[in-house]
């Protein structure tokens, strides 16, 4: 799809693009250089979009596009972010991952056999959101893809590594959630006092090592 810029109410405009890995990566490099370029911008990265917000009493709406614009364009230029690779320790199943049997049924394998092709991936972040420090990875298996619960829980512990539609993730904290939980990491996904304090960041890569698969 053609990148498309929209208004998000007075004080924020959007690129829209594709939720390829491709526009994705053209994204990172557009939210590195608008940081580095206009650091008085608040730019957001999204799955296949960015959302720059400003002041319109200090800038006019018009400039902000144009220079999305120019960002996007310069992102074509083979420009890449820096990444780190993550190995992951998760004990899955078990209360560690009460929703375990339940994506196994519903993608027709055994619980083993879930926790084999989760653990058989390499995934990639796309964003950071949601909660500080939660990934959105692209990679699942997509016969592991399976339908949020209809009644999400009050509370997620943190480190629960959880699938919800066509993505896996990690909450860093602890959360309501509707993802189907399938297994914990004890891996600290944020931390204050870290510099920076999200140990993920957008580009990085991580595998999941099981430790334990518990019935």
């Amino acid at each position: 799809m053609n990148p498309v810029i929209q208004p998000l109410g007075d004080t924020a405009l959007v690129l829209s693009v594709s939720a390829t890995l491709e526009d994705q990566r053209r994204l990172w490099v557009m939210q590195r250089l608008l940081q580095q370029e206009f650091p008085a911008w608040w730019v957001v990265l999204g799955v296949g979009n960015l959302t720059v917000r400003f002041d319109p009493m200090i800038e006019a709406a018009a400039v902000i596009e144009h220079g999305i614009e120019l960002a996007w364009q310069r992102s074509q230029r083979g420009l890449k972010v820096a990444s780190h690779h993550h190995d992951v320790p998760v004990v899955y199943g078990g209360k560690a991952g009460p929703d375990l049997i339940r994506v196994a049924e519903h993608a027709g394998l055994t619980p083993k056999q879930v926790v084999e092709r989760h653990a058989a991936g390499q995934y990639i972040v796309y964003c950071i959101g949601f909660l500080p420090g939660f990934p959105y990875l692209g990679g699942l298996d997509p016969q592991l893809a399976t339908p949020r619960l209809d009644k999400p829980r009050l509370k997620v512990p943190a480190g629960a590594v959880g699938i919800g539609g066509a993505q896996t993730g990690i909450y860093p904290s602890a959360s309501p959630g509707g993802w189907n939980l399938i297994g914990h990491t004890d891996l600290r996904l944020f931390d204050p006092a870290m510099i920076p304090p999200a140990l993920l960041a957008p580009g990085d890569t991580l595998r999941f090592v099981p430790t334990e698969v518990r019935a």
